[in-house]
């Protein structure tokens, strides 16, 4: 962003801030909640996400920012939390996050088949909404979800359109900026005139946000792994409360994964330099040698073959990956951290953090499952223009998920201030949440590198490039085609015998009319 660019961006923040206090709070103050008044005052990226909403027309954001905090306060927006929404719907599960689509954005399902238009429960569906997205939004502030509108297994007693434009009011005035998308799954085709009023609330301009899907289009923004089995993909997860459905990385990982027997032994090895430690996982790697007597010639021989192994095999471990080049640290690798099988080779995997501030930097790794990982160093800091390796491997026997992720935290230590771990604790607890840098890693299992082909007689197909998850895949397909395939037949062969009916309905009725006529 320039200097204009820059300059202009404030003006208009302070111009927005001056017109809505003169011209809307001293009117309304008692309409709005006085929090969000003093989050509008000092947060800039909240105010920033209106404006450009609204195309930096600032008469059109201060409309927007009055509808979007009389509704805050309507709804207690800032005060739900679990007892504040109803406990029946919560337990349904026809709302909730969970997973990421292929651009990284969060989920956000909404499971239609458990929506039954009831005027009773409307307000507490509407709330839960709202529970949900505010959660997010505290968390993950200015990054945009993934709606997913999940229509299989629905009929018109479960479309509630006053719902539906609720949703879509969210977005456009509650909550923007954070609609990255709306994925309509398998829209049942008599419900093809309802949805086409959502386009008309969505508007001209988020038109291209919404993506009508059926079961092999929706792969194009999802992948299968967070896919449900419905959907062709092979996500397990099965929806359940309590507790909430999390994987925002709630839990701090430790040093050495979860306790255990085997990690007594080396607890002693934890204070000692993250360059020790990263050097000494490599080398506990490799088997012991027999115990024998060599000469000293020998002994230097020895061991310059042993460091020239050692060198070699670092040089291995760290070869050169994606950087991802963040304001504080560059990361490496940048998207993915690669994990092998027994078959394929190193199970370890690392991460490289460099420093590129002036400023000691302090850093530490949460995961979606902190229960499988061992990490080493785990929280800790960074010097100016130094590096840091991060070695994480799967605690003992358990084996690592694609669906597994990592967040890299990192903040400034501005302020002179020590780095032992109390201090460090002390300073996370401190620092302001927009001082913080934030990365997620996706794992990736490297599959075994032998081949698949198997030897097959009378001209069978050969299936080296072709692994049984996707031949089965491809079966599912058929299936679904099959299957609605045949649903049309029926449906065809259901309208010829309603236009049969009505045709001899038609011809009795003319025949009953000339008797009497004529009689």
């Amino acid at each position: 962003m320039t200097e204009n660019q820059t300059q202009t961006k404030a003006k208009l923040i302070a111009e927005t801030r001056r017109r809505f206090e003169a011209e809307y709070f001293t009117d309304k103050s008692d309409k709005y909640d006085p929090r969000d008044v003093e989050r509008l005052q000092q947060d800039d990226n909240w105010v920033e996400s209106y404006l450009i909403w609204r195309h930096n027309v600032v008469d059109e954001t201060l409309k927007m920012l009055d509808e979007s905090f009389q509704w805050r306060k309507d709804f207690a927006v800032n005060d739900l939390n679990e007892s504040s929404v109803s406990r029946r719907l919560l337990e349904i599960g026809g709302i909730y996050l969970h997973g990421y689509d292929k651009e990284g954005n969060k989920l956000f399902w909404i499971k239609v088949k458990y929506h039954v238009k009831d005027n009773k429960t409307a307000l507490d569906k509407k709330k839960l909404i709202a529970f949900w997205l505010e959660r997010y939004a505290k968390r993950e502030s200015g990054k945009p979800l993934t709606v997913m509108f999940d229509l299989s297994e629905t009929g018109l007693n479960n479309i509630d359109m006053d719902f539906v434009r609720f949703i879509i009011n969210c977005f456009k005035v509650y909550y923007p900026k954070y609609l990255s998308k709306l994925v309509i799954f398998d829209m049942p085709w008599i419900m093809n005139a309802a949805f086409k009023l959502v386009k008309t609330w969505l508007g001209p301009e988020a038109m291209s946000l919404l993506k009508f899907t059926t079961k092999n289009e929706v792969q194009e923004y999802v992948s299968v792994e967070y896919l449900p089995p419905h959907m062709g993909g092979t996500d397990p997860f099965k929806y359940s409360y309590p507790p909430l459905v999390d994987d925002d990385f709630q839990t701090p990982l430790c040093e050495n994964g979860p306790v255990a027997s085997e990690d007594e032994a080396s607890s002693k090895e934890d204070i000692e330099s993250d360059g020790k430690e990263t050097l000494e996982t490599i080398l506990n790697d490799e088997p012991p040698a027999p115990v024998k007597k060599i000469s000293p010639t020998e002994q230097q021989s020895s061991k310059a073959e042993e460091n020239e192994k050692v060198d070699s095999k670092i040089k291995a471990f760290k070869k050169p990956l994606s950087v991802f080049k963040g304001h504080l640290l560059h990361i490496s690798p940048a998207e993915e951290l690669y994990f092998g099988t027994a078959e394929s080779g190193e199970k370890k995997t690392l991460i490289v953090l460099t420093n590129v501030t002036k400023n000691i930097v302090a850093f530490k790794v949460r995961t979606t499952a902190p229960e499988k990982y061992r990490v080493k160093p785990s929280n800790s800091s960074c010097e100016p223009g130094a590096s840091v390796d991060i070695v994480v491997s799967p605690h003992g026997g358990l084996t690592v998920s694609a669906q597994d992720r990592f967040l890299i935290m990192a903040a400034e230590m501005e302020q002179p201030s020590g780095t032992s771990p109390a201090e460090l604790t002390q300073f996370w607890k401190e620092v302001p949440r927009n001082k913080v840098m934030e990365h997620r890693l996706r794992c990736h299992i490297i599959e075994s590198s032998k081949p698949t082909t198997l030897p097959l007689k009378d001209g069978a197909l050969n299936m080296a490039d072709k692994t049984w998850e996707d031949i089965c895949l491809q079966l599912n397909r058929l299936l679904e085609n099959s299957r609605r395939l045949q649903d049309q037949v029926q449906r065809c062969i259901w309208f010829q015998q309603l236009l049969l009916t009505l045709t001899m309905l038609s011809l009795a009725f003319v025949i009953s009319f000339f008797y009497l006529l004529y009689s």
